[in-house]
This record gives C-alpha cells, structure tokens and sequence, in this order.
C-alpha cells in the first residue's frame, strides 16, 4: 500500500501558502480574543504535538492521511479529534480521507467527539460524554493516545485534563502542571471544574439579569456566558427605563462574557470583572450558585470549583461509574 505524504509549504504554491498563512492568522486572532490569552497556530507548518505522559499526546489537527502514518510511527493506538466539521472546512481538512486510511491500517481507530471551539459551556456540558467515550477507547485500545483539536491549544487539553484528574487519579492542579511543562496551551480549568460538580451534584438553573444602562445605542450584545464567543445573544430595550437587559437562565458555575455596544467589545463596568491577565484582557463575569450555601451539594460543588479541587476516593468511583455507563456513539 503506497503511503500517502503530507505537503511540505516548499510543495505548495506560493498563492496556496499566502492562502494558508493569511487563515492562520485570522484564527490566532480569533483564538486570541476568545481565550483571553495570546495564542499562536500555524496550519501551514503542519502537525504539531507533545507527549504529555508516556501514552498521552496533545496536538494540532492531523491534515492528511500520511499524518496516520506519523502516529502510527510513535505507538499511537487512538487519533481522538474534537474538532466539529467547520473546523475542518475552514483549514480544507479532508477528514473521510484520514479516518478511511486509518480505518485500512487495521492498527489505529480514527474516533470524533465534537466540542465547539472557544466555547467553554459547550466544552463543560460536552465533557462527560466525551471523556467516557475516550476511556473506553484507551481501555480497548491501549497504546498511546493523541487528542487533539484544531490547534491543541483549548479543547485537546482540557479532554485531556479532565481525563487524568477523572480517570488516571493526578489532582486537576497536578495535572496543570505537568500538562503546561509539556506544551504552552490554555485549558478552560473552569469548565473542567464545573463539569466534575455537575457529575457528582446535577444540574441545577437559576434565573440571571444582566443590564446596560446607557441607551444611546442602536444595538446592545452579549457574547460568552453559555453560547461561546463566537455566537452573540441580543439585549432588549427597556425604552421606559432606559436600560438595556437580559435575562437569562444559566446552570451553576462562573461564566465570563463581553458586551458588543454598536459593534465595540467592551466590558461593563457596573458589573463583575475579571482580574487582567498578563496579555491585558478582562471580561465580565457572573457566578451563579445555589441560595442554599449550606447545603450538602452547594458545599460540594463549591470545594470542586475552588481553586484546589480534590475527589475522594468516592468522588472517583461515582464519576468512574458515570463514564462507563453513558452510552457512547461509533464515529
């Protein structure tokens, strides 16, 4: 069987790597403002990863099916790929190609689990369900596993957070660690957190109401909170009051989000704001809890949000029998 290649940019055009080049940094851009954080993908430069652990691997999207050939080459048993199917058009991923040469090569399964990109929520209701279905891949599979996304910046290892702090036994922060000494990314901790307590505490909804007081504008916005910064939800306005408003039911957990005003993102200074990260960004953010502090599952999930959270050997068992019991999908 003759073994397909990856194109090298000295193969390709000179328009064909302009094309590239020019993708690549719209995305970075958007990857940018929608992380919060300064973050840097090259497609054009091809497949790029990390070996987390000695059977982990976290990195950018494969491109052609000679890509198989190169993880087959370092033990990989299992391509996991997050990526939904505009990713792959944006960047013209032929993803039928890699998964059916895959498939002809007998010794590695091409799986997916699709997560939206730069969209946290998205990311914490997706993540049970993902996980499970990588921890009976690995189960069946063995070898090395490679996780990735688009760019192995954001969905890839935060899967892969969560795998070690659910499956593997590290503390999440533990894992941080390790994971940030392998490859520079910036993992949602915060989706990862509120997806252990909705595990082991449910799901529960509260009524939220966000304001913009000033209503000498022609249109008010919202992006973030639960639909991702790619998407953008409306503010009403309130012509007697002079306001503009939201309201929104949310699940438990903290959510940052950014008001478009006449299309400016900008923050809310009336509202919370997040600390400024060393690249300058901030946001707004609202947290939403339980009214009960005191009881069992609002304690619960606050220690499992916090800064140091940490499962019980009970803790560990629930979410194992949760993973292994959610029913699972064959792509």
């Amino acid at each position: 069987m003759a073994t397909p290649g990856s194109p090298s940019s000295a193969e390709m055009s000179g328009t064909d790597v302009e094309e590239e080049e020019e993708k690549s940094e719209i995305y970075s851009h958007n990857m940018t403002e929608a992380m919060g954080a300064v973050l840097t993908y090259r497609h054009e430069l091809g497949m790029n990863y990390n070996f987390i652990r000695p059977d982990l691997i976290v990195g950018s999207c494969l491109q052609t099916p000679g890509d198989v050939d190169k993880l087959r080459k370092i033990g990989v048993k299992t391509v996991f790929c997050l990526q939904q199917d505009p990713d792959l058009e944006y960047f013209g991923v032929d993803i039928s190609a890699i998964r059916d040469y895959a498939k002809a090569c007998g010794d590695i399964q091409h799986l997916r689990a699709r997560i939206r990109d730069f969209d946290s929520f998205d990311l914490r209701i997706q993540l049970p369900a993902v996980v499970s279905k990588l921890h009976k891949a690995i189960n069946q599979n063995g070898g090395v596993t490679y996780i990735h996304c688009t760019a192995g910046l954001g969905r890839a290892p935060a899967v892969a957070l969560a795998y070690m702090f659910w499956v593997q036994g590290y503390k999440l922060n533990e894992a941080h660690d390790l994971l940030m000494s392998k490859r520079s990314s910036f993992p949602k901790l915060n989706a990862i957190k509120s997806a252990t307590a909705d595990i082991l505490t449910g799901l529960r909804k509260k009524l939220v109401t966000l304001k913009w007081e000033n209503n000498n504008y022609s249109t008010v916005e919202i992006s973030g909170l639960d639909i991702g910064w790619g998407q953008r939800i409306p503010l009403e306005l309130d012509e007697n009051r002079k306001f503009w408003i939201l309201k929104r039911e949310l699940l438990e957990g903290v959510y940052e989000y950014k008001y478009i005003v006449d299309g400016e993102w900008t923050v809310n200074k009336y509202e919370l704001i997040t600390t400024v990260n060393k690249d300058g960004h901030v946001n707004n953010y609202v947290e939403v809890f339980d009214d009960d502090n005191g009881s069992g599952n609002a304690v619960l999930r606050k220690g499992l949000t916090g800064d140091d959270p940490v499962l019980t050997r009970e803790d560990r068992l629930k979410i194992r029998k949760s993973l292994e019991t959610l029913p699972g999908d064959e792509e």
